[in-house]
């Protein structure tokens, strides 16, 4: 059982969630956009913390400093379309419940797993923890970002983790949570490998009984904006996913 999760670079969830690739639309035809097609794609919520919790749930509690804190204040667009790191609509626009402000840069880098780095890293950087900043490859050979660097630096950083890391060097790296039940947000569900995909958890809510909830984000292929993920299998909890038993979790893509 993991503790004190604020002092570990990574914590994850391994689970058996595989049915399509991270690097892969192949349900969907190459050249066909689907759009989700609600009557207004304006998103009302501000942050993580103002997407609405089903009745009878709080938010757990986090310290101010705590990056469930920081996952929690991410602001969100105000539009719901997820573009990609060319500013061309993603494919499929049913994925999406909201989409992080959060730099997707101008190269095709920024997939699945990188998301995952980017969200630690920028939360360490912004904490000034830079030596914490330190993600290995498949080889595990270390990349750490400069003591001091500034944001010009920091961002060069970023992208050679994400050339040379990715989803089958995160699940070697990060500490395996053996019990599902014990799910905080800061947490990953990876699948490593290729085909691989890799999810945040973003936020975290409970009710007097003691039933977990969870929020996920994610990116795909190509790069493209980090967004929180509707739940295809359940319309009353959605966006919300519910901690339990099942040894399959459906997301919208994975």
């Amino acid at each position: 059982m993991v503790t004190n999760r604020e002092h570990m670079p990574f914590f994850y969830l391994l689970l058996f969630i595989a049915l399509f690739s991270c690097n892969s639309n192949a349900h969907l035809p190459p050249a066909t956009v689907v759009i989700n097609r609600e009557a207004d794609n304006t998103n009302p919520y501000s942050n993580i913390a103002a997407i609405p919790l089903p009745e009878g749930f709080a938010r757990v509690y986090a310290d101010s400093s705590s990056f469930i804190t920081w996952l929690r204040k991410l602001p969100l667009k105000r539009n719901k379309t997820v573009y990609t790191f060319n500013g061309s609509p993603k494919a499929n626009q049913t994925a999406q419940f909201a989409v992080l402000d959060v730099s997707v840069g101008n190269k095709d880098l920024q997939q699945c797993a990188d998301a995952v780095i980017r969200l630690r890293a920028e939360y360490l950087y912004a904490q000034k923890r830079f030596s914490e900043i330190d993600f290995t490859d498949n080889n595990d050979k270390h990349y750490r970002v400069p003591a001091d660097a500034n944001r010009n630096v920091f961002n060069q950083y970023l992208e050679k983790v994400f050339s040379y890391c990715g989803t089958a060097s995160l699940d070697k790296q990060l500490q395996a949570v053996t019990d599902f039940k014990s799910i905080a947000a800061g947490d990953v569900l990876v699948k490593g490998g290729s085909p691989g995909h890799a999810m945040q958890v973003m936020d975290i809510a409970e009710n007097k009984d003691g039933k977990k909830i969870y929020l996920l984000a994610q990116s795909y292929m190509p790069a493209q904006d980090i967004h929180v993920v509707v739940n295809p299998a359940n319309s009353k909890l959605n966006p919300w996913y519910e901690v339990n038993t099942d040894p399959v979790i459906e997301t919208p893509e994975w």
